[in-house]
């Protein structure tokens, strides 16, 4: 099997309302407008098809007033990957827009944190605002999966497949994990919420949801270290990825390849 995969960023939904306030604390240009991406990523290797994150759905876009440009599900069957093709799904954390779409994957493997897990699920969810990027019904579909047998749980890091590894980076959500992989350019590291853009993490800038700030900070020097070089690290909201990225298809930058060699490394980030 082979060790060397393959990385599509799928973009299945856009928020364009937001301002620097709602990405960067204590920036001093906190009214301007600064809008943000959400993805999902595919890992393939010729043999093996591995989700990272599941995206949320129309139920939810409609209960968050946060509409979706394609459900993932769908946008990945489009693209040749149908569900029945996903064999395992990377959850980074257990928010509602990475792990919000778990119903249409229904025979795949789930590997999340541990302490992720236990931190959806405890006194912590209490409190209405640290209760807010979860849905209750994401949560109870987790513990579903784990009745039926298909969680399985990462404590730090783990080696989900030769190539594939999971390293616990805390910060933005207790148990949230980036993703390592092994391409045919290096080591990339797909950050997922432990760097929302290239700005949190090359300026120490946090974003403002967060539960452990020191964590955050650290895991922004963890992505460094396990990342050959800072443009192998992908963030997990930044429309600068498909401006730096090329696209699958011409003239359609929904889907691009972050095995690629990047085509526009100037660009500021």
């Amino acid at each position: 099997m082979s060790d060397v995969w393959e990385i599509h960023a799928l973009k299945y939904a856009e928020r364009n309302e937001r301002t620097r306030n709602d990405s960067f604390m204590m920036d001093p240009h906190h009214q301007t407008q600064h809008d943000m991406d959400y993805y999902v990523w595919l890992l393939s290797n010729g043999e093996r098809s591995i989700l990272v994150d599941t995206g949320y759905d129309r139920n939810e876009a409609e209960a968050r007033n946060r509409p979706i440009e394609q459900a993932p599900a769908e946008m990945l069957e489009a693209f040749g990957y149908p569900a029945s093709r996903i064999d395992e799904i990377i959850l980074t954390h257990l928010h509602y827009d990475h792990a919000g779409s778990l119903k249409d994957f229904p025979q795949a493997r789930l590997h999340v944190q541990a302490e992720e897990m236990q931190f959806a699920t405890g006194p912590c969810m209490c409190h209405e605002h640290t209760r807010m990027p979860f849905t209750g019904e994401h949560v109870c579909d987790m513990v579903r999966s784990l009745y039926q047998g298909r969680v399985s749980f990462c404590e730090g890091s783990r080696e989900i497949a030769p190539g594939v590894e999971c390293h616990l980076v805390g910060g933005h959500s207790r148990g949230l994990q980036c993703v390592r992989v092994r391409t045919r350019r290096g080591w990339v590291v797909l950050a997922s919420d432990a760097s929302h853009y290239y700005e949190n993490y090359r300026k120490g800038k946090p974003f403002p949801i967060v539960v452990d700030l020191e964590n955050m900070m650290r895991g922004y020097d963890r992505l460094r270290e396990l990342a050959d070089s800072d443009d192998h690290i992908i963030p997990g909201h930044d429309p600068l990825v498909r401006a730096i990225y090329p696209s699958v298809t011409a003239g359609d930058d929904r889907i691009v390849l972050l095995h690629a060699d990047p085509q526009t490394p100037e660009v500021s980030a």
